[in-house]
């Protein structure tokens, strides 16, 4: 049985300009990557550093109708914010994709009580992280053009219904370049209207999977995500995320976790393989026992965006996952077509 060890409480994974490495479940005060000493082989301004840390928030929201996924990325030379909705019943999608150069959003250092807004031609986007108040909230507004309806979506992330422990990892791609991540599984309540149509959704029967993330990534970044949350047999919520990345040593330090009714379970690294390619089945493994899933997309989505010398790749099927997850107490979970995304991104900046 995996094992991986949780560190006490801290207000920083930075430590007099030294990130520290490992996996916590409460979020830091502060998560300043710029204040890290030396994050390159060659002395380095403070501007420069800046640019190297990406950060993005992303938002998983799923009723029995609705899968939701929203993305808000920050790399510095342009902001992207990309926002998917998925019909299960009638296998009908929305898609929207706005890029900003330069300016516009930049995501805070703290989950405690913060927010940012931004608002340019046919978009606006609010995100308020207040985690003093088990509370994240997201609200996006999006005018129609010829080929997409308006799109608006109030949602609030309510941290104190199933008390959740969340995941907090700080991760090494060297000794002094690293990558933070919070992550938590919670029920989610708002309203989302599009085309006419207005759907509530309720503490009761939706769920969904936050993340925050900033790090120095690689210029060339490849990272690979399966997540998913359903009921277990017995009516409990669960919720996985598990990543495939560049980080070193990742038997000790990786970002997967479990959520069975809010109940926390570490994972052990894994392997993703698609063996005929990212539209047919993902094959997601751990050497462990814990972690046998099949992904089957079910509509796919691919965008890609050059910016100067700049390139992104994303693809990020939703699709249904078959086969076994374990918890930290022995406990199997089958899963049978339960609905999530996969997610592979490649970028280069």
């Amino acid at each position: 049985m995996y094992i991986r060890d949780v560190s006490p409480p801290r207000s920083s994974p930075i430590e007099k300009g030294t990130p520290i490495f490992g996996t916590w479940t409460r979020p830091f005060d502060d998560v300043d990557l710029i204040s890290i000493k030396h994050p390159f082989h060659f002395p380095t301004m403070k501007w420069i550093k800046n640019l190297r840390v990406k950060e993005w928030q992303t938002f998983h929201v799923q009723n029995d109708t609705y899968f939701l996924l929203a993305v808000l990325t920050n790399v510095k030379y342009y902001r992207l914010a990309q926002v998917f909705l998925w019909n299960k019943e009638i296998r009908e999608r929305l898609i929207f994709r706005k890029a900003l150069p330069f300016g516009a959003w930049k995501l805070p250092r703290s989950l405690s009580n913060s927010s940012i807004t931004s608002s340019s031609y046919g978009f606006y986007l609010r995100i308020h992280d207040w985690l003093d108040a088990d509370l994240i909230e997201l609200d996006l507004d999006i005018e129609p053009n010829r080929k997409r309806p308006s799109f608006t979506a109030h949602l609030e992330f309510d941290f104190s219904q199933l008390k959740t422990t969340p995941l907090v990892t700080c991760l090494p791609f060297s000794d002094r370049r690293c990558m933070y991540n919070y992550k938590a599984m919670v029920p989610v309540r708002g309203d989302i209207v599009f085309g006419g149509k207005h759907v509530s959704l309720s503490l009761n029967t939706t769920f969904g999977m936050f993340m925050d993330y900033k790090g120095y990534f690689p210029y060339r970044m490849r990272q690979t995500w399966c997540t998913g949350h359903g009921y277990h047999n017995d009516g409990r919520p669960f919720g996985f995320s598990v990543v495939e990345s560049q980080t070193k040593d990742s038997f000790r330090y990786n970002e997967n976790g479990l959520w069975l009714a809010g109940q926390l379970t570490p994972l052990p690294p894994v392997r993703i393989t698609m063996p005929e390619g990212p539209d047919s089945d993902w094959v997601i493994q751990d050497l462990e026992g814990m972690v046998d899933l099949i992904f089957t997309p079910k509509e796919p989505i691919k965008t890609g965006f050059d910016f100067f010398l700049t390139r992104s790749e994303y693809i990020a099927p939703f699709g249904i996952y078959n086969g076994m997850l374990q918890t930290k107490d022995g406990e199997k979970i089958n899963l049978r077509n339960v609905w999530g995304t996969g997610e592979q991104i490649y970028l280069r900046v």
